[in-house]
């Protein structure tokens, strides 16, 4: 497409964008629901489109495809109980001394229309029709979304999915808008378009950056809501390794090889205080994954880059087949810039610290993660308690004797970090509090009852919970 026909079709969809305006609660839940249900519909043809485009497996995209159905069902619920909008209610005191206190109410607001790019990972759940676009959508935000490279077809079939819903809700067809072009530079036009008003992007750390830097550099600088990768440290604590080293062994080697090692939570780092049983731990895992069956990966360039990653780190390769472990010291650690890097694919490293005390160091050392695991037992407890506080400060989510592999879809799920994770560690982009996003508040200072929004009226007719006067009610203001 050429660059004018692009720069046509842009202006076309975020002109219809800032047309549309969010309907009420009921008609936005029938819209949402609408969306899920020509998501579900979707057959085999959906499935074996997406198979062929990124290699992944049939039953991985069948269970990705549900929890995209199972995202939109959850946001219209969200949508439909109402509470989400904070309504906040202080009536006024006229008779208060020295000076009389107004009437002042405050609500949730779309922030306006979203761009969003389409992940490679998740052709389904954090693609065009994925969480992003869900909770933007449930904001009462328009969104276009530019399609991932790597699977045009799959992208489109689920953006016409989105289209259909449009039409059978009578929805403002601003709502929802589809990029075909899939450029560098069509990414770039979005982010600077004046009419956008917020990014959602999931992908690389140079990516995110990149859309950063373009937003920033606006006559009206926006939000980049980004999630840039991690490397989720996993400390495997030393009673924990002494009582079912095995048992470690097999579910670290499970969660770094799923998938192909392309999830934005595999565990690609993992740490153990020296001595027989990490050694021991070491080669097992080594064993296992150069045994792994990893298959394909999601587009050439991510491939490329993953060879090119590990050459570069050859020295520090332990074991190598379907997936590889690379092994160092904290010293070596420190001092490799490059080790701090993610390597996108079926690889981890393990660092061998000499003592507790270097296993707390290497966690004060660590930058910004989606999440950290301990594994331990009720006599590691003292020193968990003690990494635990450090490694609060450092992800968005801590896993007790698990595996970060598996992103519950839940109104508690924080998925983000502090940066270089995410760009805001404030928010998340899985959950019900993915909406955060794309709203901002507005108050309303001694406005008459008809012109505030039914949320902030006193007659509670949706009957959600507000704050009024600092207390939690559903009761109508007297």
């Amino acid at each position: 497409m050429s660059a004018s026909a692009t720069t046509k079709e842009l202006n076309e969809l975020l002109s219809a964008a800032v047309e549309y305006q969010a309907p009420p609660a009921e008609e936005r839940t029938s819209f949402l629901r609408a969306v899920s249900n020509e998501i579900e519909a979707l057959e085999e043809e959906l499935l074996t489109i997406c198979m062929e485009e990124t290699g992944l497996g049939r039953d991985r995209l069948a269970g990705e495809k549900a929890r995209t159905v199972n995202q939109f069902r959850m946001f219209a619920d969200l949508v439909q109980e109402g509470s989400w909008v904070d309504a906040r209610i202080d009536t006024a005191q006229p008779e208060r001394k020295p000076l009389p206190k107004p009437d002042v109410r405050r609500v949730l607001q779309p922030l306006g229309p979203i761009g969003v790019f389409a992940a490679s990972n998740f052709p389904l759940a954090f693609s065009v029709a994925g969480g992003d676009t869900a909770s933007a959508l449930a904001g009462g935000c328009p969104v276009v979304v530019k399609i991932h490279p790597g699977h045009p077809r799959t992208g489109k079939m689920m953006g016409d999915a989105i289209k259909r819903a449009v039409k059978e809700t009578d929805v403002h067809p601003g709502v929802f808008g589809l990029l075909s072009d899939q450029s560098i530079e069509t990414g770039i036009a979005l982010v600077q378009h004046p009419a956008v008003k917020a990014i959602g992007f999931t992908g690389s750390l140079a990516g995110g950056k990149a859309l950063m830097s373009a937003a920033s550099r606006r006559a009206e600088p926006i939000p980049v809501f980004a999630e840039m990768g991690s490397l989720n440290p996993v400390f495997v604590l030393p009673n924990a390794l002494a009582k079912r080293a095995d048992k470690i062994a097999q579910g670290l080697a499970d969660s770094v090889a799923l998938g192909c090692g392309q999830f934005c939570t595999k565990p690609g780092f993992i740490a153990g205080v020296a001595g027989p049983k990490l050694d021991s731990v070491t080669r097992q895992l080594g064993e296992l994954l150069s045994k792994k069956e990893t298959g394909r990966m999601l587009t050439e360039g991510i491939s490329g880059r993953f060879k090119k990653l590990i050459e570069e780190r050859r020295g520090f390769v332990l074991a190598e087949g379907g997936a590889i472990l690379l092994g160092t010291d904290l010293a070596s650690f420190k001092q490799t810039p490059a080790l701090h890097e993610e390597i996108f694919g079926p690889a981890s490293l393990l660092v061998k610290c000499q003592t507790e005390s270097e296993l707390l160091e290497l966690a004060r050392h660590l930058e910004g993660q989606l999440t950290a695991t301990l594994h331990a037992d009720e006599e590691d407890l003292p020193l968990a308690g003690r990494l635990a506080e450090l490694l609060r400060e450092k992800v968005g989510r801590v896993i007790w004797n698990g595996y970060p592999t598996g992103v519950e879809v839940c109104p508690s799920m924080h998925h983000g970090g502090p940066y270089p994770a995410t760009s805001d560690a404030r928010f998340t982009s899985v959950g019900t509090a993915a909406i955060q996003r794309f709203v901002r508040p507005i108050c309303y200072q001694s406005f008459p009852q008809m012109l505030l929004p039914p949320e902030l009226r006193n007659e509670n007719v949706r009957n959600i919970w507000r704050t009024v006067n600092g207390k939690l009610t559903k009761e109508k203001v007297t």
